[in-house]
């Protein structure tokens, strides 16, 4: 049973680096970088939705 708990660790570790690798990467940070401001863009009017 502790082999399996080690093996499940070192998985988790592993997918948890791969997150933090993805969400750092540079080929995201444009993409981030959009999502960060979306809070602070003003939304369109009626008028300009139809």
């Amino acid at each position: 049973m502790g082999v399996v708990r080690g093996l499940l660790t070192l998985v988790m570790i592993i997918a948890f680096a791969g997150v933090v690798f993805w969400a750092w990467s540079s080929r995201r940070r444009k993409d981030f970088e959009a999502a960060a401001r979306m809070p602070l863009e003003d939304e369109p009017s009626d008028k300009e939705r139809s």
